[in-house]
Parts: C-alpha cells; sequence; structure tokens
C-alpha cells in the first residue's frame, strides 16, 4: 500500500548502469527486428552489450524510459513492481561480471572484484 502511495505521489525510478566497453543504449520508436507492438505508440530499447546481435526490448506499459547518456538508462513509473522487473529482464542481458567489473548495475549496486588466479 505504502508503494502504491509513494509511486502515485512521486514515482519510483531505477537508474542502470552499462558498465564495459562498447555497451551502449539507445530509445527508438519503431523495432529494427520483427517484434510486434504489445500497445499503441510503444517504444523499444535497443541495447548494445557486445553480442554480436543487438538486443531489442519493448518498453511495458506504465515505464516511461529516457537515456541521459549512452551508457545509462532511466527508468520511472508509478508501479514499483513494473519498473524493477523491467530492470531486472534488461539486467538479465549482461549481470555484473566479478573479474573485471563489467555488466549491467541497477540503481546504486556494486560489486566486489575477485583477485585473479596466480599460479
Amino acid at each position: 500500500m505504502q508503494n502504491t502511495i509513494a509511486g502515485v505521489s512521486e514515482g519510483h525510478i531505477c537508474i542502470l548502469r552499462l558498465v564495459g566497453v562498447g555497451y551502449r543504449a539507445e530509445i527508438t520508436e519503431k523495432p529494427q527486428t520483427k517484434l510486434q507492438p504489445e500497445y499503441e505508440g510503444q517504444k523499444y530499447v535497443f541495447l548494445k552489450l557486445g553480442f554480436a546481435h543487438p538486443v531489442e526490448m519493448g518498453i511495458p506499459k506504465g515505464v516511461k524510459a529516457t537515456v541521459p547518456q549512452p551508457n545509462r538508462i532511466l527508468l520511472e513509473g508509478c508501479e514499483k513492481q513494473v519498473v524493477t522487473q523491467f530492470a531486472a529482464e534488461i539486467r538479465a542481458w549482461r549481470k555484473p561480471e566479478p573479474y573485471k567489473g563489467k555488466g549491467i548495475f541497477v540503481n546504486d549496486e556494486t560489486i566486489r572484484l575477485k583477485a585473479k588466479k596466480i599460479k
């Protein structure tokens, strides 16, 4: 109940940081692949995450996504569960990696780097 009241009055925010060489994000109006829109006027998050193919995801209804920098995604919405679920779906493509510290970090998430193996 408290999350609903806070969502309507202030809104919930998730900030995703893309850490890695060549990791980029952008918002597009039309899908570049053969994705079908779930609702009228749906936008898409277009991610370059080091794969051979770009990753494209439809933004759910009730979530507003912006890209202030190419390596940051700002998700806003009034329903906390929808915003954080979409952030988790994006993060699942590149979870933070403990050896090099690369990946997609949600909000103020940090990761402790592991030491390299020495023979």
